[in-house]
This record gives C-alpha cells, sequence and structure tokens, in this order.
C-alpha cells in the first residue's frame, strides 16, 4: 500500500505540474513565433506612411529577439511549443498512472 501510496503521489504531483506549466509554455511560444511576423506586416504596410513611424517600426522589428541563451539552454519559440505539447503529454501519462495506482490500493 505505501508504495502505490508513493506512486501515486509522484505521478499526481507530475500531472498537476505539467497541467501548469503547459499551456504558459505554449502561449508564450506561439506569441513570441507571431509576434515577428505581426511587426513586419505593420512595418511593411507603414511603408507608405511617415518615414519616421517606418524607422520606429524596423527598429522594434529589430530589437525582437530569436533566441535567448539562458545559461547552456537555448530558448526559441519552437523549443517552448515543443515543450508545452510534451508537457501536456506528460500530464496525461500521470493522470493514467495515477489512477491506476490508485485503483490498486
Amino acid at each position: 500500500m505505501g508504495v502505490w501510496s508513493v506512486c501515486y503521489f509522484a505521478f499526481y504531483l507530475a500531472q498537476q505540474v505539467a497541467e501548469l506549466l503547459a499551456p504558459l509554455l505554449l502561449i508564450l511560444g506561439l506569441g513570441w513565433y507571431i509576434l515577428p511576423h505581426i511587426v513586419n506586416a505593420i512595418t511593411t504596410s507603414a511603408a507608405s506612411a511617415d518615414p519616421q513611424a517606418r524607422d520606429i517600426m524596423n527598429h522594434v522589428a529589430g530589437t525582437l529577439p530569436t533566441h535567448l541563451q539562458v545559461g547552456s539552454h537555448l530558448v526559441t519559440p519552437g523549443s517552448l511549443i515543443f515543450d508545452g505539447i510534451l508537457l501536456m503529454a506528460v500530464a496525461a501519462i500521470g493522470a493514467t498512472i495515477s489512477a491506476l495506482a490508485a485503483r490498486n490500493m
């Protein structure tokens, strides 16, 4: 009974953490992926507008990073999206295994 209780706790905790972080990483990754495309579309449509506004938009478009180096990890929009989907899979596996552990207790 003690082993199943520990298994239930571990997998239920993994499920809760994954359910918390998965949408956050997925939304951050999608937003980071879409933002440069939106800024570039606005910059191209502002080409016929005021030259000063065009320069500001070009400056903003140039300051958006394509990747971040955090310690030894390289973070990109694609890696955030992948990590979000991977955490959704971890949440599903955690729910399945914790349900099996609860039945065996």
